[in-house]
């Protein structure tokens, strides 16, 4: 080994012993008679000392020489700093060096290698490898890293079995872009990179392994966006000879293990709520539970009024913003301007100011009496100090412009707390949603999803008010995990495709194989899975999965590090039998 001891190693009681140290150079002080380098690696930060007088002319030269990021080995005894640095683990030591080796000399690099770094995150992205040495990043990948082995731990310990799935397998029609694979040997002929490994988990339960578990890169070709990647990770479980509540008993407890093992935190009792109440309070199914300002629908107390704008709408919809009563004029107009914008798409906004004398004042006091805005803010709780907020039109574009609205509240506010952690399972999702470009039902989740029982016969009446056993984990708004009850048994799953606009012969082209092996004894079986990037990035308290990737893409799909996706030789094309022709 080149050293005895790593840079975040060494501390007080270590003073008089003699240690040799290699890593990088992060930064070089030289004071004339005294040269200080903080040396860096994985672990941490130890300074070095160099002292003229007590270190020999040729190490005081090397040691002068040396620039950032230089990879150097160095050996001397450890002594105790006179101005200690309490923000480091090693900050009461440093090492008086003896000797001296440069391992390997570097160039500048294209930005600062620290924390607070001078790098775009194009350029850090270029350089991706530096971009690791950093300590944030490198904290972030740490987090990753204890998460799966306190993932495999809790998986160990609950009798599930870790079973690696193909990689290469079948092109589906239903869910995001697959990428796709030629076959050299099978010409005209593709494989898929797999969306999720959902039919082979589901065999892996006719085969009789029970409790499956797997963490698993899957691949979709969709647009990309702060969570979202091309090839991303998954904590894939399927169990079989169980219901929902098996289900959510046992990996509810593995996110409070996660919590409790990586952050000490004692996560409190996951909510349960309907998909039906998520729309209807929250415009959204994955509501952000750390605050309220829950949807109070006002057609009754608000229409027939004189004011047509409400009178026209299918819904007039509001919430209170606790304590914001004091907004200026200024800011009202500024929200009216936000809630406006193409990505939001209102066509205005309403509000009530709750005076602290218990009247109010609002953009429309024209049309409304004060007894009228009591009735508001009493349906609201509203206090006074708070502010109302209204938005009115069709159901569903209202809601979700509201549900824009509210977790903007919710920021400039300052209720959006990252150490606080709001677990919410949302169940009973529709199992169908309709399609208007395609003029037919898709699955909402997959096709491989149980209806509920007691909702299979509106599938012939009603497709559409179908609910599915089907549930999502969400956390402060963000949806981490999702899955459902199984289709075990052929007949289902041939009426489930058949309402799916699949024909019998497309049926069996695309599932013959799953359908088949439910012929051979299927359990009843039900799973679910976790973005696993996701899950990190909340843990991390981050918007955005890159810096819990090792080498990510950019908003594009692509890696500039390596410069791919890129293109290939004429004489690979040839041998996987493609010919591109890019004028068209």
């Amino acid at each position: 080994m080149l050293r005895t001891h790593t840079c975040g190693e060494l501390r007080i009681g270590d003073v008089g012993k003699n240690c040799t140290l290699a890593g990088w150079v992060q930064r070089v002080r030289n004071k004339g008679g005294l040269i200080w380098v903080d040396l860096r690696d994985r672990y941490g930060v130890t300074q070095l000392i160099f002292e003229e007088g007590s270190s020999h002319k040729e190490l005081i030269d090397t040691a002068a020489g040396l620039g950032r990021e230089f990879v150097i080995q160095a050996a001397g005894q450890v002594i105790e700093r006179t101005a200690k640095n309490p923000k480091m683990s090693t900050g009461d030591i440093e090492v008086k060096v003896s000797t001296i080796e440069v391992l390997n000399p570097a160039k500048v690099p294209p930005f600062i290698i620290e924390d607070d770094t001078d790098g775009g995150e194009e350029l850090r992205m270029k350089y991706r490898y530096l971009d690791l040495r950093r300590g944030v990043i490198r904290e972030k990948l740490q987090l990753r890293h204890r998460m799966m082995q306190e993932t495999r731990k809790y998986m160990d310990a609950k009798d599930f079995i870790e079973v690696e799935t193909p990689v290469l397998i079948k092109s589906t029609p239903e869910g995001a872009r697959d990428f796709v694979v030629p076959s050299r040997v099978n010409p005209g002929e593709f494989y898929a990179l797999p969306q999720s490994p959902q039919t082979f988990k589901q065999l892996l339960m006719v085969s009789g392994f029970d409790r499956y578990f797997q963490i698993v890169k899957c691949f979709r070709d969709e647009d990309l966006r702060a969570d979202r990647q091309p090839e991303f990770t998954q904590i894939d479980c399927e169990m079989s000879f169980v219901e929902q509540e098996d289900i959510l008993q046992t990996f509810e407890g593995l996110v409070k293990h996660l919590f409790a093992s990586v952050k000490g935190v004692e996560l409190e009792e996951v909510a349960r709520m309907s998909f039906a109440d998520a729309m209807k309070y929250y415009g959204n199914d994955k509501p952000d539970l750390r605050f309220g300002m829950k949807f109070s629908e006002l057609n009754d107390l608000a229409q027939n009024k004189g004011f047509n704008v409400f009178d026209a709408a299918e819904l007039v919809v509001g919430i209170c913003a606790t304590g914001a009563g004091e907004y200026t004029r200024k800011q009202l107009d500024e929200l009216t301007n936000w809630v406006k914008r193409p990505q939001i798409g209102a066509k205005g906004l309403v509000y009530v100011k709750c005076n602290a004398d218990g009247s109010f004042k609002s953009s429309v006091d024209k049309f409304y009496s004060q007894e009228d805005l009591k009735s508001w803010a009493d349906r609201m709780e509203a206090q006074p100090g708070d502010l109302i907020l209204v938005l009115s039109g069709d159901k569903n574009s209202t809601r979700k412009q509201l549900s824009e609205l509210r977790l903007k509240m919710g920021e400039d506010l300052g209720l959006r707390d990252r150490q606080v952690f709001k677990p919410l399972w949302v169940l009973d999702f529709p199992l169908l949603e309709w399609d208007e470009e395609s003029k037919r039902y898709h699955a909402m989740h997959h096709p491989f999803t149980s209806p509920k029982t007691e909702d299979i016969d509106l599938l012939e009446s009603d497709p559409g008010a179908v609910r599915a056993n089907a549930y999502d984990l969400v956390i402060n708004g963000v949806e981490i995990g999702g899955g459902s009850i199984r289709i075990h048994d052929r007949n289902t799953q041939k009426m489930m495709f058949t309402h799916l606009g699949f024909s019998d012969e497309e049926a069996q082209k695309q599932f013959g194989f799953l359908m088949e092996a439910f012929e051979y004894g299927a359990p009843p079986h039900g799973g679910i899975a976790f973005g696993f990037d996701r899950l990190c990035a909340i843990f991390g308290g981050s918007d955005s999965i890159r810096d819990y990737i090792a080498f990510p893409k950019n908003n594009a799909g692509r890696d500039v590090m390596i410069d791919s996706p890129s293109t290939i030789a004429e004489e690979q094309l040839g041998e996987l039998s493609i010919k591109l022709d890019l004028k068209k």
